[in-house]
């Protein structure tokens, strides 16, 4: 069997991108290792989810990594959150400062919203059907 246990998400600061993650989306932080060389391996991952699905919380190290902070993915939604309870956690987002760029839409697949995460890279938010 072979899976995606990883995907690198390449950050400005270890310390405001994990208080994004756990706080304003809900993540778990699953590990934050100090590797002694003035970088860490951090790892979160929605709560709930199962073991190997996180991110790797990647700090930008010279001036190419500093400039696709926020735009790893060209501007194109390339990260996916699943809920069980779409109107749930959307409020609870909202409440905790994250930026919606829509309201949510009904879609034959399920209720989705796009939304930004701190850097400004595109999420969509989707209680699938």
């Amino acid at each position: 069997m072979s899976f995606i246990a990883l995907v690198s998400l390449v950050v400005r600061d270890y310390d405001e991108a994990i208080a994004f993650y756990r706080d304003a989306l809900g993540f778990d932080l699953v590990e934050d290792t100090d590797r002694g060389d003035s970088s860490r391996w951090v790892v979160v991952r929605p709560s709930g989810a199962p073991a190997g699905t996180g991110l790797l919380l990647a700090r930008a190290k010279n001036a190419g990594e500093r400039a696709s902070v926020g735009a790893q993915t060209g501007g194109r939604v390339g990260f996916f959150l699943h809920t069980d309870d779409f109107a749930r956690d959307h409020a609870r987002m909202t409440a905790a400062g994250v930026r919606f760029l829509e309201e949510p839409r009904y879609e034959p697949y399920g209720t989705v919203a796009v939304f930004e995460d701190l850097y400004g890279n595109k999420w969509d938010l989707l209680e699938p059907q």
